[in-house]
């Protein structure tokens, strides 16, 4: 320095500032430690000083006030739109031309909060890391304001309690056979295909109605959106439930049997208390074939029916579901909508696979509702099984775009950017909302994921409570799950032609037991009763739908 003519006063003047500055930064940071410090320790006196077990929701909204008042940032300003993703490249390319300068994108890291809506990031945090978390505070020395910005999931407090669920099927008991298809369809030129009673190779040990439960294997993503709904989290809470509904497609990959197609009148309960929900479904009509569903979990109750429309195009079977389900939350906040496509392909030659496509609209009650683009298979596309989509508010404004996998994961992001959208790799700044669960240890030859596994599970305790009609007792279905093949093929053909009598019965006049329609063209809605006469074991007006003709009852 002094080769460029710099004299040693200005030197010893430069280290002089840089000392102060250094003495003045070291001091804000002792200060802001010893704050945090007193934070952590008030934190987890509240903590300690409440029965966890007896006043869980008070210590719950207790922690978020907390939170909501300590962890409050200031605003970035408005959002920036993002284009619908379920248009085409054009569509997506003309709406980013048509922003003016003044509109121009504008991008946050996901790692920071969304200021107008009190989003909170996904990342996890703990109460006695909360200072980990924390990048800055407000400065009480010089009264500046500086932001904080901490990423958290809502805080469980209720603990659910741990069951042993079985985690492999039965060793079968024969040797399976091979079924050739087009020996099947030769057999049966010229007959009455609603006669034919497929063998029951082409069936996997579950019902329809237990499939309806399989949609709710990662029911935790409606817990963590009532809770981020009490924190007054909306747009959190919109994100978890469309995670929710795309997770249900996940346990269809590489599934290449078909469910047993319930008998009228039959049902289905699931009590799950390591998950902390509660489930029923019952096959309400069979023309046209109808399921209902009713669930129950921390907060929330999700209902609706399904039936599905089929359409053969030689290759392939396109079915297209009819019906709504609907979530409600104890608040009052309620979201609903319908599943998109799915389509089985190559039927008849080559290796059978299915895929989702189509739109899905999740509309909500209240502040935000959300569109969801399954994308259509095409045979030169690499990046298949997509979905892609976004948030808006009541005023039409997009506040977050939704990416990810229907059988692998989904994604958020702040912002809009079609070059991050359209890439198979998950974007550097986007957040993770949800993961397929790890397969099973034990794989089967369905290709059940190990929440599958555990869903036709038949105890000695549990048999003595159930009802009927419970799919658990459907003999054919439990031959299969055990490997005796020429049992379930006799059951299953003794069932079938039992189930052709349906249609009359349903003529009669026949109702179901646990659900009423609201109208003629609404939904079925469980009426109640299920659970208590469970309790009570008492089963009036459940028919033994798996016995003998003979014996053959009507409500």
């Amino acid at each position: 320095m002094r080769e460029a003519g710099i004299n040693e006063g200005l030197i010893k003047d430069c280290e002089q500032i840089m000392q102060t500055e250094f003495s003045e930064f070291y001091r804000q940071l002792k200060l802001h430690y010893e704050e945090h410090l007193d934070f952590i320790g008030s934190y987890q006196q509240q903590l300690e000083g409440v029965n966890v077990e007896d006043d869980t929701r008070t210590v719950h909204d207790e922690s978020l006030q907390l939170m909501k008042h300590e962890f409050s940032c200031s605003g970035h300003g408005k959002f920036s739109e993002y284009s619908t993703t379920e248009s085409s490249d054009d569509v997506e390319k003309q709406e980013l031309e048509e922003l003016s300068d003044d509109e121009v994108p504008c991008f946050f890291d996901t790692k920071e909060s969304f200021s107008d809506t009190n989003v909170i990031s996904s990342s996890s945090v703990r109460a006695t890391d909360i200072a980990d978390e924390i990048c800055s505070s407000k400065d009480q020395s010089d009264g500046r304001d500086m932001m904080i910005h901490v990423e958290t999931e809502p805080m469980h407090y209720h603990k659910f309690p741990p069951v042993e669920r079985r985690k492999k099927m039965p060793d079968p008991v024969e040797k399976e056979k091979g079924v050739s298809l087009w020996s099947m369809i030769k057999d049966n030129i010229g007959k009455d295909l609603t006669r034919v009673c497929l063998p029951v190779y082409f069936n996997e040990p579950l019902s329809s109605l237990q499939k309806c439960f399989e949609d709710l294997e990662y029911s935790e993503l409606l817990d963590k959106a009532y809770e981020y709904g009490k924190m007054g989290n909306s747009l959190m809470r919109i994100l978890n439930v469309a995670a929710f509904a795309v997770s249900g497609y996940a346990s269809s990959d590489g599934r290449l049997c078909k469910p047993f197609n319930p008998l009228l009148g039959e049902t289905y309960e699931a009590d799950y208390p390591e998950k902390g929900v509660r489930f029923f479904s019952e096959k309400v009509s069979h023309h046209p074939m109808l399921v209902a569903c009713h669930c129950e979990g921390n907060g929330w109750k999700f209902w609706g029916d399904s039936n599905l429309k089929s359409k053969f195009w030689g290759q392939s079977i396109q079915l297209d579901p009819v019906g709504v389900l609907t979530l409600e939350f104890d608040d009052g906040e309620t979201f609903q909508w319908s599943k998109v496509t799915t389509t089985i392909y190559n039927i008849i030659l080559g290796k059978v696979y299915c895929d989702h496509h189509g739109t899905m609209n999740i509309h909500g009650n209240c502040q935000y509702s959300c569109k969801l683009k399954f994308k259509d298979h095409t045979l030169l596309d690499r990046n298949s099984r997509q979905v892609q989509g976004f948030v808006e508010d009541v005023t039409g404004v997009k506040v977050a775009t939704l990416l990810g996998k229907w059988d692998d994961h989904m994604h958020y992001v702040n912002g809009y950017d079609a070059s991050k959208i359209k890439v198979s790799v998950v974007p550097r700044d986007a957040s993770l909302l949800w993961k397929k669960n790890d397969p099973p240890a034990n794989p089967t030859r369905y290709n059940l994921t190990s929440f599958a596994i555990t869903l036709n599970e038949l105890t000695a305790g549990l048999l003595e409570r159930l009802p009927p009609t419970d799919s658990r007792l459907r003999p054919d279905q439990r031959y299969l799950e055990n490997g005796e093949y020429e049992k379930a093929n006799q059951e299953k053909l003794r069932l079938e032609k039992r189930q052709r009598m349906s249609t009359k019965l349903q003529e009669d006049g026949w109702e179901p037991r646990w659900f009423r329609r609201e109208n003629e063209q609404g939904t079925y809605r469980y009426v109640g009763g299920y659970w208590e006469a469970r309790e009570q074991k008492r089963w009036e007006g459940c028919p033994n739908i798996f016995g003998e003709l003979s014996n053959l009852t009507t409500n």
